[in-house]
């Protein structure tokens, strides 16, 4: 059940998006600093640790190369991975480049989920604003709404059918180690460009770090 969690998140995002047009600035930057600060400290006190417990000496290659795969992601994606979608909303092209970015993204936090409960509530949360900021612009474009939804559908199921595939087919237990290191990269990167992206010019406001340190706690103790 925990695996539906990533795609119940993608629906209320959307669904939100659907009911509002734009959210409130500031709450949505909380949201994201909460994120951030969750899923920084669920990679820190869950992910790493039984990752590095494998002995395995190349685990801090693996943990670069998914800060690097994500930055290359961004590259495509936009950042909206954390948060913004800097494309021209009078396009008309649908931005495949970026949905692919997107989906490749989610179907890798995915992979390595199982049995990691915190993790799997940290990625939920921050697909809420992604989710959210996507919708917006799929139903801002010249697409149906058929077709809108059609494509967050795809973007929700991304992230289960990774821990789907990861947990029933044998060829990826042996590579699951390093599946989870770059999986870390990437949550590392995500996590920590959320709380600073969240801040103005880097500087915090007491609501911001109040709501860090809430996401931080959570994560150490689910």
């Amino acid at each position: 059940m925990n695996f539906l969690f990533p795609f119940i998140a993608v629906l209320l995002g959307a669904g939100a998006a659907m009911l509002f047009k734009s959210p409130a600035v500031g709450r949505m930057k909380l949201l994201l600093a909460f994120s951030g600060a969750f899923l920084l400290s669920s990679v820190a006190s869950e992910f790493l640790p039984e990752i590095y417990e494998n002995g395995d000496h190349n685990i801090g290659v693996y943990l670069i190369a998914g800060v690097f795969l994500q930055i290359i992601l961004e590259f495509f994606s936009k950042g909206a991975e954390h948060g913004h979608l800097h494309i021209h909303k009078e396009s008309n092209e649908f931005p495949y480049l970026l949905f692919g970015s997107l989906c490749l993204h989610a179907f890798l936090e995915g992979m390595p989920l199982q049995g990691h409960g915190s993790m799997v509530y940290g990625i939920a949360i921050h697909k809420i604003p992604i989710a959210f900021i996507f919708a917006g612009f799929l139903l801002n474009s010249s697409l149906s709404k058929w077709k809108a939804v059609a494509i967050l559908l795809l973007f929700a199921v991304m992230s289960p059918l990774g821990s789907l595939l990861a947990g029933e087919l044998e060829f990826f237990d042996a590579y699951m180690t390093p599946i989870q290191a770059i999986v870390a990269g990437i949550v590392l990167h995500v996590s920590t460009t959320l709380i600073l992206e969240s801040s103005e010019a880097h500087k915090f406001n007491l609501a911001k770090i109040i709501v860090m340190l809430l996401g931080a706690l959570l994560g150490f103790v689910i």
